[in-house]
């Protein structure tokens, strides 16, 4: 089964719309006040509105209100939420939708708390003090073949670029890769010939 591509940091129907093109199979939208790629729930469902069927729409989250997270579900029409901070187990599974918990990676111990999540699928990013995603950063890859055997689907992220995402495929053979600077002009704003290139190379990889 062909890698699954989320381009995740979408603020642009032109982004969005170039991607879904070259063949990305989900976008997401960041609703944390924040990242430099946050975008309001009014502009993100204008977004969602526009683009073709079959297009997986996930909302990534930061320590929401439950709230704030049936709005955006329900307002974007989101088929997926990424829960990208500090939220319990059960709070995961609250929600009609898709649930994916991203795990920042440091060391083994952050694959035991990866354990206790019973989601739909795992996204391993990597761990700074500074951000909660988007570093531009790898981690160590070896962490990632071992969160295999938990359970649940896992999409790498983390510093993902058109240089080294073919050999984080070849080496991880993950469910679903997700990238945002990697292939971007400034934080938010798509460069249209690496995100051609990176979908490319995941494609033939």
């Amino acid at each position: 089964m062909s890698t699954k591509i989320k381009i995740c940091g979408t603020t642009n129907l032109n982004d969005a719309l170039l991607a879904v093109e070259l063949g990305a199979d989900a976008l997401g939208f960041i609703f944390y006040s924040k990242s430099p790629r946050c975008i309001q729930v009014s502009e993100a469902a204008n977004i969602c509105n526009a683009l073709p069927p079959f297009v997986t729409k996930v909302g990534v989250f930061v320590d929401e209100l439950e709230y704030e997270i049936e709005k955006a579900l329900h307002e974007c029409l989101l088929n997926a939420l990424q829960f990208h901070g500090d939220e319990p187990p059960g709070f995961c599974q609250k929600f009609a939708a898709k649930s994916i918990k991203a795990i920042r990676i440091r060391d083994e111990e952050s694959l035991r708390v990866a354990a206790e999540y019973d989601v739909d699928a795992l996204l391993l990013d990597t761990y700074t003090d500074e951000s909660r995603g988007g570093t531009g950063k790898t981690f160590d890859w070896s962490l990632a073949l071992k969160a295999k055997e938990i359970g649940p689907p896992i999409i790498l992220s983390g510093g993902l670029t058109t240089a080294n995402v073919q050999e984080a495929v070849r080496r991880v053979r993950p469910y679903g890769v997700d990238v945002a600077s990697g292939v971007e002009r400034e934080p938010g704003k798509k460069d249209p010939e690496k995100l051609r290139r990176f979908i490319e190379l995941c494609k033939s990889t």
